[in-house]
Parts: C-alpha cells; structure tokens; sequence
C-alpha cells in the first residue's frame, strides 16, 4: 500500500520533506475521538461532588478512582499495541472505542462506588490503546519538521473543544441524576464516534513520514518485547520517563473542580466554569507551543526543544503559585490563572512528543509511547493522585498543590537538563538508521 510521496531526495533524514496522503483527514478523525474520550474522562472529576454526594464519596476515593483509572492501563496499553499490530490500528481505534462507549452506559447506573470503580476502571482500560496509537499515527503521518504542529493542532483543539463541555458537564449537576445521563450521553457518544472511524480513517503504512514510497518496502523484524525493553537504554528516552514521573501538572485535572468546591467555597457549576478558560490556554500553548518549536528548529539545532521544554515546566510552576496559594473569592480570578495553568500545560505535548518521535525507530513508537504514556504517566499520574487524596483529606488540597504543582515541577524543570547532552546524538543515530535502510533498499 502505497500512502507516501516524496519530495526530491535529501541528504539527511531529518530535513527529508514527506507529505502522507490523507494525514490531515487522519488526525481530524483522531481530534473528534480524543475530545469524546477526553469529555468521558472529565466528567468523573466535574461531577465528582454531585456523585460523592449521591453515593456518600470523599477525596480518597476521588484519588482511587483516578488511581485505578490509570493503573489499568499498564497491561491494557501493551495490549492494545499488540492487537493494532495483529490487526490494524483502524480496527484497534474502533473496538477500543466502542468498548469504552458501553462501558460508560452502564457506569450511569452504579448504585455504589464499588460498581462505579469497577466500571470506571474497565472503561479505562478500553479507551486506553487510543493514546499510544494516536501518537504513532502522527509520528507515521508527519515529518519531524511538521510533528510539533501536528501534535499542537490535536491536543489543542481537542483541548479547546473539550473546554465547552466542561461547563456544559457542570450544569448537570443541578439536578441529582444529571450525572448518570452524563454517563448515557458520553457512552452514546464514544459508540457513534467508533463507527466514524471506520468511514473516515485511512491506514498509514509504519515509517511513511520517514521513508516515503518506499514505506511499504522497507524490512524490519516484527517489534518484541525485548524491544520495547531495549528502548530504556535509549539516554533520551529514560530521561523522558524519569521527567514523566515527575510531571506534577496532571495533578490539576484531577483535583481542580473539587479543590475549587472544598476549599474556596464554589459551588460545581461555578467551579466548571474554570475548564473553559483552562481549555483555551491549553489550545493556546499546544498550537502555538507546536509552531513555536519548529521555528526554533531551524534556528537552534535540536537543544532548543530542550530549552523549551524546560521553560515549559517553569511557567507552570509559577503560575500555579499564584493560582492554587491564594484565597480570592472570586471566580474570574481563578479562571484567569486556570486559563494560565492551560496555556503553560499545553506548551508540553508539542514538543516531548516529537523529541520521543525523533529517537525512536519508526516500527518502535508505538510500543515507546505505550511505556510513556500508559506506564510512566500512569505511574506518575497513580501516585500523584492516590496520595494527593489521602493527604488532603489530611492537610488541604492546597497544600498538597503548592509541593506537587509548584516545588516538584521546578525539580523536573532541573532534571530535564540531562537531555542537553544525548538529545542530539540519539537524534542522529535515528537519522542515520533511516538513511542506511534507504540506501539498502535502493541497492
């Protein structure tokens, strides 16, 4: 299958310009998946307190759900590699979606929280193969020049367009089984959005943004585990994982509603108001963080992700002291500062993506972004969320923010600094090992 064309030959891989057909109505197909997905996902944590209050619910469980959320995705990321590998990703995308539509039904009908956690749990574990498999799509679909944009325009607008339904989740809350048709509603949607893969999505032959035409021609071994595991030994991939799980920032979408109802006094629908604001920066920071790293690729060499990503972590920490330490009453306050936190968040995805993009073997990435964003994220993000819980309902949320959201992010911003010196050669030995398979196959 041919899905390529190629631009005329160009010494180094890096600077090789390769237009897939069909990438764009790709990654709009992946943007309506991910913001129903994403709308599923926000709306435990918006509703948490109209659901804690039907089913007598705090933070620790709060933190558990979230937890279990996230842990599941350990053995159901590799999982779901496995059978896009065995199968196509096309069809992995739909059955994963479809799964979690159903699950998400039926969560609207628990009627204690240990049904809600099973479901929750299960549904997660459908949904989580769509992640993995996205990212490498947009590795397989888009240069290395064009990644950074790619992956800005599909975290962005999925961001902003996930915002306007924040507040729209929100307003369910004001009545008692708002939050069980909010549960109908993303599970009807989820099964519509599956079958919509099936009409629009095309599949895309591994490498096609590397190799081009020759895509389909080129031979490697079927990925393995011993693979996947080989991967850490790649500098700038385990410097990657370590910044993972030191990646405090997930904490706040969390947290961020029920730390806005505990401890300032908002009600949920006031408090929801903050994802709008929250979800524009964010599509602020991941397309503009997106172009912004490739007009620093031209004029920086490949350091100057580093620098950005760096810069990233501070900007967050910063703003996130002065969003989460001070008690102001009003609202417009905090979706200013949400709307801040957003932008500074979404300055990441656009360039840690690509950077993990650029050092993996083309048939490796999809497993990479398995062991980063199904293992080292859910670790973090399990972490984080589980004693986040505990120790607010034992010291305040905001407390718990000013360590995680604002100290430890500054220590990831400090341990990012490793990158400066593999980064670039890891780059390289990827460039190279695309050149050679060229050459062998023009030979």
């Amino acid at each position: 299958m041919n899905t390529a064309t190629t631009a005329p030959a160009d010494p180094t891989a890096a600077s090789r310009s390769v237009k897939v057909k069909g990438r764009w109505r790709n990654l709009s197909t992946l943007v309506g998946v991910t913001v129903v997905e994403s709308g599923e996902g926000s709306l435990t944590t918006t509703l948490f307190p109209a659901i804690a209050k039907t089913l007598g619910l705090g933070n620790t469980e709060l933190g558990l759900l979230s937890t279990l959320g996230r842990l599941i995705g350990v053995p159901f990321g590799p999982f779901w590699v496995w059978y896009a590998n065995r199968t196509t990703r096309r069809q992995a995308i739909f059955v994963s979606t479809l799964l979690s539509g159903a699950l998400a039904a039926a969560s609207g009908f628990a009627d204690n929280f240990l049904l809600l956690l099973l479901l929750q749990t299960l549904q997660a574990g459908a949904v989580i193969g769509l992640t993995p498999i996205t990212n490498a799509v947009i590795a397989d679909s888009f240069d290395d020049k064009s990644r950074g944009r790619a992956v800005g325009m599909l975290y962005g607008i999925s961001a902003v367009l996930s915002s306007v339904i924040g507040p729209l989740i929100g307003l369910l809350s004001l009545w008692e089984s708002g939050w069980r048709w909010g549960f109908w509603g993303v599970g009807a949607l989820l099964v519509l959005t599956g079958f919509l893969v099936l009409v629009f999505f095309k599949e895309t032959e591994v490498g096609a943004s590397d190799y081009g035409a020759e895509a389909a021609k080129i031979e490697y071994a079927r990925p393995r585990l011993k693979d996947s595991i080989a991967l850490m030994k790649i500098p700038t991939f385990s410097v990657m994982m370590g910044s993972r799980l030191l990646s405090g920032h997930l904490l706040i979408a969390v947290f961020g509603v029920q730390f806005l109802v505990t401890e300032r006094g908002f009600d949920v629908a006031t408090a929801a108001i903050v994802a709008l604001p929250f979800g524009i920066g964010y599509f602020l920071g991941t397309v503009g963080g997106g172009f912004i790293v490739s007009a620093l690729d031209r004029r920086g060499g490949p350091n100057a992700r580093v620098v950005f990503l760096q810069t990233a972590q501070v900007l967050f920490a910063v703003v996130a002291f002065f969003a989460t330490q001070f008690d102001v009453g009003s609202i417009a306050f905090y979706a200013a500062f949400w709307g801040l936190m957003g932008l500074t968040q979404g300055l990441n995805p656009g360039v840690n993506r690509p950077i993990l993009m650029s050092v993996m073997s083309p048939e490796l990435r999809a497993q990479g972004f398995v062991i980063y964003l199904t293992i080292f994220e859910v670790i973090g993000w399990a972490a984080f969320t589980f004693v986040a819980g505990v120790l607010a309902d034992a010291f305040g949320l905001q407390a718990v923010f000013l360590w995680v959201l604002v100290l430890l992010m500054l220590v990831n911003a400090a341990f990012l600094s490793l990158l400066y010196r593999c980064y670039p050669r890891d780059r390289q030995r990827v460039d190279d090992l695309i050149e050679s398979r060229l050459a062998a196959e023009a030979k």
